[in-house]
C-alpha cells in the first residue's frame, strides 16, 4: 500500500487533496503536513497530521521515516500576491522546500514527487492566447521566478538521479470549501463568497480581465490522473499545461447574477492588475491530452451553478 505525504495540507488545495487521497488510499496512509495554518477538523480527524516547516529538511525527513512515506505531493508555497510583499521569503520556502523535498526522495529512493508549477512561468513575452507547452517564460513576479526554477530543477533530478517527479501547470483554482491564499487569480473565489453573503463585491482586477481558470474538482483530478499514470505515458518531468476554462471577470460576475440576481459587482484594480496583465489569458494543454488523457469536466456555466448552490447551503446553515 502506498504511503504519502502532503505538505502545505492546510492551503487551498492541500486541505481538499490530502481528503481526496485519504478517501483514496485510506486515512492512515496519507499524513498531512503543515506549518503555521490551524487545520480544519475533518483534516485531523481522518489521518495523520504533523506540524512540519518543510525548510528544515531533517524536520521533514523525521515525518517521511516516521510514517514509511514513499509519495509525496509537495504543495506549500508561497502564492503570488503574497510574494510580492515579500520576494525574499518566497524564494526562500518555494526553493529551499522543493529541494529538501527533491534531496529526501532522492536519499530515500522515494517512489514519486508531485510538485505543481503554475501559469506564473509565463511573463509578458510569451503569447497570453493559447500559451503553448513550450515558449519564452520569463515571469514578473518572485512567484513566477521559483516555478520557472522549479521545473528546471524537477526535471534535473529526473535526469540526473531518476526521481520520478511529476507536475502541472495550476492556472487559477475556484474552490467552495478553502479560502484562498493569496494568489492573483483570488478574486474569482472571493467573488462567490461575497455574492451570496452580501451580494455584492470590489474586484481587484478590470471588468475585462481574462485568465484561464480550474474548478478544484478537475485540479484534484489532473493531480491525481497524472500521479497515477504510467510512466511510459510521462513523456515531461518539468510541468504539464493543463487548462479548465477561461473568463473574464465581467463574464464570471454576469453568470454569477444568473442565480443572484441582485449581486452587484464593482471593480478597483490594484497591484495584482500587472501581474494578470502579464499572465496568459487561455492555454494549449494539447501535451496533457495526448500523453495521460487529460480532460476537464467543469466550465464556467456548470462550476458557476455547483459553486452557488453549494455556498448558499453552507449560508443558510451558518457555515460562512
Amino acid at each position: 500500500m502506498k504511503r504519502l505525504l502532503v505538505t502545505g495540507a492546510t492551503g487551498q488545495i492541500g486541505s481538499e487533496l490530502t481528503l481526496a487521497l485519504r478517501k483514496k488510499y485510506g486515512g492512515d496512509n496519507v499524513v498531512a503536513v503543515g506549518h503555521r495554518r490551524k487545520p480544519s477538523d475533518e483534516l485531523v480527524s481522518s489521518g495523520p497530521f504533523e506540524f512540519v516547516d518543510v525548510g528544515e529538511k531533517e524536520s521533514l525527513e523525521t515525518v517521511v521515516k516516521k510514517y514509511g512515506v514513499d509519495t509525496v505531493y509537495h504543495l506549500a508555497a508561497v502564492l503570488s500576491a503574497t510574494g510580492e510583499q515579500n520576494p525574499q521569503a518566497a524564494w526562500n520556502l518555494n526553493m529551499g522546500g522543493l529541494y529538501n523535498v527533491l534531496e529526501i526522495a532522492r536519499e530515500h529512493g522515494l517512489t514519486r514527487v508531485f510538485w505543481p508549477s503554475s501559469i506564473a512561468v509565463f511573463g509578458p513575452t510569451a503569447p497570453r492566447t493559447d500559451t503553448p507547452q513550450e515558449t519564452v517564460m520569463i515571469p514578473g513576479t518572485m512567484y513566477g521566478v521559483t516555478k520557472v526554477a522549479g521545473e528546471l530543477l524537477c526535471n534535473y533530478y529526473f535526469v540526473k538521479y531518476g526521481v520520478d517527479v511529476r507536475g502541472v501547470r495550476y492556472p487559477g483554482i475556484i474552490s467552495s470549501e478553502t479560502s484562498p491564499g493569496g494568489g492573483t487569480t483570488d478574486y474569482a473565489v472571493e467573488i462567490f463568497y461575497e455574492a451570496v453573503k452580501k451580494k455584492r463585491y470590489t474586484c481587484f482586477v478590470r471588468e475585462d480581465t481574462v485568465l484561464p481558470m480550474m474548478y478544484m474538482p478537475d485540479c484534484l483530478k489532473s493531480t491525481i490522473d497524472l500521479m497515477e499514470a504510467d510512466p511510459s505515458r510521462v513523456k515531461r518531468h518539468d510541468s504539464y499545461n493543463v487548462a479548465g476554462m477561461s473568463f473574464s471577470a465581467g463574464q464570471l460576475a454576469a453568470e454569477i447574477r444568473k442565480h443572484v440576481a441582485d449581486f452587484r459587482c464593482d471593480y478597483k484594480p490594484d497591484f495584482r492588475q500587472k501581474i494578470a496583465d502579464s499572465w496568459p489569458m487561455s492555454i494549449d494543454d494539447s501535451a496533457a491530452r495526448k500523453d495521460w488523457g487529460w480532460r476537464p469536466s467543469y466550465n464556467l456555466a456548470t462550476m458557476t451553478t455547483d459553486m452557488v448552490q453549494k455556498l448558499s447551503k453552507r449560508f443558510a446553515e451558518g457555515g460562512l
